[in-house]
Order: C-alpha cells, then sequence, then structure tokens
C-alpha cells in the first residue's frame, strides 16, 4: 500500500515543483550570465579590459555572499512563497537596470546589487525541495533544478546573441537591449510565484490525504534519524568540519567553473569565429554536455545511493577538461576540453547537493546551505577576475584555465581523502541503529 501511495505522491510533487523551479532557475541564470554575451561589445563601449570586467561582473558574488545566510533563515521564517517571489522581483529589476552602467564602477555596483537580490534562491530552493522530497529523491532533484542553469546557457547564448543584433532600436546598444528584454519575464514570473508556490506538503490540495500522511511520516523518520545522531544549532551547522570542507570542494568547483564560464564566448571568439550569432551557437556545445551529464549523474547517483565517489570522479573529469582546453587554446580542441570540463562540473552539483541534508536539519541547514553556497560561490568573484588578469598579462587564456584546473583537482583531494559523511536515513543504517 505505502509504496503505491508513494509512487502516485512522488509523481504529483514532481510534476507541480520540477517545472516551476526548472523554469525560475533557468531565468535566474540567464539574468546572471548574459555579461558573458554582452561582454562581446560592451566592453569596448564601456572601456573595460578583461581584468576589470572580470572585476566588475564578480562583485555580484560578495554580495551573494553577504547576505545568503541571512536570507535563507528569513525564508524559513517567512515562508518559501512569499520570499522566493521576493528574490524573483527584485533581482529582475537590478538584472534590468545593468543596461544603463556607464563603466566599471556603476557596472560593479550594479553587479554587487544584483548578488544582494539574489542572495538566498538557490539555496532556498534546496531547503525548500527538503520539505517535499524525501533523502533517496535529493541527488535527481537538485540535478533537475540545476539543469535549468545549463539550458539557461545553451538555449540563452543564441538568444542573448539574437537580441544583441538588435543594435540602434530605441537609442540603444544591442547589449542594452538584452539586459532589458531578459529581466522582464523574471519579475513576470516573481509575482506569478505569489500564486504558483505552496510552502508546506500539508497545504497542497493536489495531494490525497493518505499521501500528504505517508510524506509526513516519511519526512519525520528521516529527521529523527538525523537528530538521533546530532542535533545542530544554526552556529554549530555552519562550523562543522563536514560543513567547512563541503565549502571547500564548492570554492574549487565554482571557482573553476564560472572562470571558465564568464568567459567561453570571448575564448571562442578568440579561436577566429567572427560572427557573433556562430559564437552563441557554439558556447551552446559545453552546456549542453554538463545538461546531460547533470541529469545522468544524479540519477547514477540516487540509484547507486553513494555520494562521495560519484562527486570525486566529477571533479576529475572537470579537472582533466580544463587542461586539456589549455593545452589545446587556439584550436577548435579548446571547445572539446570545456565539453568534457563542463561534464564534469554539472555531473558534481547532484551527488553535492544530497549530502548536506544527510546530516543537517531545520535552521541548521537553512543556514548551513546557504553558507556552503555562499562560501562556494567567491569562486564566482576570483574565477572571472583571475582569469581575466592572467589574459591581460599573458594575451592567452591558456594560464587562466590551467589555473583553474588546480582548483579542480583540489576540490578532487577533499572529495576523496575527507568527505565522509555517513547516510543515516538510508533503510540499512536505520535498521543497524534500531
Amino acid at each position: 500500500m505505502d509504496t503505491d501511495v508513494e509512487k502516485t505522491a512522488m509523481w504529483k510533487i514532481y510534476l507541480r515543483l520540477l517545472p516551476f523551479a526548472f523554469i525560475a532557475y533557468s531565468l535566474c541564470y540567464i539574468d546572471r550570465i548574459n555579461a558573458t554575451f554582452a561582454a562581446l561589445t560592451m566592453r569596448t563601449d564601456l572601456g573595460l579590459s578583461a581584468s576589470a570586467y572580470g572585476f566588475a561582473v564578480g562583485t555580484f558574488y560578495w554580495g551573494y555572499f553577504l547576505f545568503e545566510v541571512p536570507s535563507n533563515l528569513i525564508m524559513e521564517k517567512v515562508g518559501a512563497r512569499l520570499w522566493i517571489a521576493r528574490i524573483m522581483i527584485t533581482w529582475g529589476i537590478l538584472a534590468g537596470i545593468t543596461a544603463f552602467a556607464t563603466g566599471p564602477y556603476s557596472l560593479a555596483i550594479i553587479r554587487f546589487l544584483l548578488g544582494v537580490a539574489e542572495a538566498g534562491f538557490f539555496p532556498g530552493m534546496i531547503l525548500y525541495f527538503t520539505y517535499w522530497f524525501p533523502a533517496k529523491h535529493h541527488a535527481r532533484i537538485v540535478s533537475g533544478l540545476l539543469s535549468g542553469f545549463v539550458i539557461a546557457v545553451a538555449g540563452g547564448a543564441p538568444v542573448s546573441t539574437a537580441i544583441m543584433s538588435l543594435d540602434g532600436m530605441f537609442g540603444l546598444r544591442g547589449w542594452q537591449i538584452m539586459y532589458i528584454a531578459e529581466a522582464i519575464p523574471t519579475v513576470v514570473l516573481g509575482v506569478a510565484t505569489l500564486f504558483i508556490m505552496i510552502d508546506r506538503p500539508e497545504q497542497a490540495k493536489f495531494l490525497t490525504t493518505d499521501e500528504k500522511a505517508w510524506l509526513a511520516n516519511k519526512l519525520a523518520s528521516e529527521r529523527a534519524a538525523k537528530e538521533a545522531v546530532k542535533t545542530f544549532s544554526i552556529w554549530q551547522g555552519m562550523f562543522d568540519k563536514k560543513v567547512l570542507l563541503l565549502s571547500l570542494n564548492y570554492f574549487g568547483i565554482v571557482t573553476a567553473s564560472l572562470g571558465m564560464l564568464f568567459f567561453i564566448p570571448q575564448i571562442i571568439k578568440s579561436l577566429g569565429v567572427t560572427n557573433n550569432m556562430t559564437v552563441g551557437w557554439l558556447t551552446m556545445i559545453p552546456y549542453i554536455c554538463g545538461a546531460i551529464s547533470m541529469v545522468v549523474w544524479g540519477r547514477i547517483s540516487d540509484r547507486m545511493q553513494e555520494r562521495r565517489w560519484n562527486l570525486l570522479a566529477a571533479c576529475c573529469v572537470s579537472t582533466a577538461g580544463l587542461v586539456i582546453a589549455g593545452l589545446t587554446m587556439g584550436s577548435i580542441w579548446a571547445l572539446v576540453g570545456m565539453s568534457i570540463a563542463a561534464i564534469g562540473f554539472y555531473g558534481s552539483k547532484g551527488p553535492f547537493w544530497a549530502m548536506p541534508p544527510m546530516f543537517l536539519t531545520g535552521s541548521a541547514a537553512a543556514a548551513s546551505l546557504a553558507w556552503i553556497n555562499s562560501i562556494g560561490n567567491l569562486g564566482g568573484f576570483f574565477g572571472p577576475w583571475y582569469v581575466g588578469v592572467i589574459k591581460d598579462l599573458t594575451e592567452s587564456y591558456s594560464g587562466g584555465l590551467y589555473g583553474l584546473g588546480l582548483l579542480g583537482l583540489i576540490a578532487s583531494m577533499v572529495a576523496a581523502f575527507w568527505l565522509h559523511i555517513e547516510d543515516v536515513t538510508t533503510e540499512r543504517t536505520a535498521e543497524v541503529r534500531a
């Protein structure tokens, strides 16, 4: 009986929550990374060097870092519906305002404020999923959410470059039109969030009484299993050894991935591709590979009920891809290397984000998920800035990619030697403890 109830309940929840989360995260990343395409002409218009561009777009992550934990704690108190709507509306407005940057300083300030506005969205969604999904679903649901990012980059590449071809319309540059046009859907969906999202399963009219009861009992038993091992306060959770090691691993992966991401269109253009639309189409390739990897690797991790070694394998693949790209810079093989790196970067996401809920609950989970994400996303500042500095110094992207590869190697070592986290929610562990 429970098996039938579980199947119908989870099928309904997937259909209700995942499409909305997927679209919201797609818009999130379009508004966050469209600067990569704008840079094809914006750098010249605003007089930005590679290092100044990398610094300016990276200030986003300082705003993200400073306000991530408070944002997630507020969401835990006021509910996901109101807080996710607030996040989306404010970040959409600020994403549109980016069109009116006039130089490196105004761009940096707007990007910082965009990070403040968006802080808490991703860890908030991860926390929200813990209210609805048992542990064995965590890697695939996170992969489903994060595939929105990869699809946003892949699909947004030709769309963004196509909008930029409208240069001169309304007296605006093409990159200005792109920022405004891509911000509007985010604000609209933010308003719609108030009518779409449901805070908790007990409020869900689409679930039957039996389905609500099964889910409540399942989530309560998993929470009890975790709290029987240890109950964390907010501060204990944030500074627990496992949380700090997860943060270190994530910092390495995010620095490497975003250091590559913000320069992919410019790297492709440096290969001799002169048409911006062609650059957009070619930019899709690494992220299509990443999207497939993310979904498949998440399902494999859930099927195996194993996280650490899947994470390690993904980190190693990303490191190898970055080295290949650096060694073959100037040829089409650099694009192949970046595609391999993307397979590793995004294949790591499902196993990684399934690990914190294995031992954290409640407000400690809210704070720690945000803390891990905020520390990791500081890499979004250091990665692009570092690649830009190395490009200005050496006139090549190879050195920057080698440095990013070193960070991927460090993330691999953290996973290999220190990230042993017992999953106390598995049936076998629960039986042993009984």
